[in-house]
């Protein structure tokens, strides 16, 4: 009896708890889009660490601890990478991550989720909130998502003639930890 008991409530925790994933950098992509004087300039991103707790049965037990790393912006022009690096955009000397803190998970009615949660870029927090899929692999999940946030509410570019709202593009695959 009490090991039945035991076995019965190892399997309950089990289903509550979320199942611990981390990001793969080399399989995983950040891409960005930006106007600049009337024409789009797109980037990248990579260098994803961190750690991500999901079940796609109760979403709202996970929870996203992501970042990448600043100084690996690509937008396949050097110079204006180099000139993003420095002080006045990411300052990547004293601000080396971009990091996304979830703080809900919700499973929407299309079957898609909705992620909240703190993106900080240069020691400026702000929340936001976004759908996203979770599509299973062999060996994990691939996540897709995208959102909008204005550059100026992290302190990005100053005045300068690029456009004030840019796009970001998430798809992170992320295998068992």
């Amino acid at each position: 009896m009490k090991t039945t008991l035991f076995f019965l409530l190892f399997f309950a925790a089990a289903r509550v708890t979320s199942a611990q994933y981390k990001p793969v950098d080399q399989a995983s992509t950040l891409t960005f889009k930006i106007s600049n004087f009337g024409f789009d300039v797109t980037g990248t991103f990579s260098g994803f660490t961190g750690s991500i707790n999901f079940d796609p049965q109760n979403p709202a037990n996970g929870s996203f601890d992501v970042s990448i790393d600043a100084a690996t912006v690509n937008t396949d022009n050097s110079l204006r990478d180099k000139h993003l690096k420095d002080d006045g955009y990411f300052d990547i000397k004293n601000y080396p991550r971009i990091r996304f803190v979830s703080d809900k998970i919700t499973l929407a009615k299309n079957g898609a989720y909705t992620l909240s949660g703190k993106l900080t870029i240069k020691d400026k927090t702000r929340q936001v909130s976004f759908p996203f899929t979770a599509v299973q692999s062999a060996d994990g999940y691939v996540f897709k998502g995208s959102f909008s946030i204005k550059r100026k509410d992290f302190g990005v570019g100053g005045t300068s003639t690029i456009a004030d709202e840019l796009e970001v593009n998430l798809n992170v695959h992320a295998v068992k930890a």
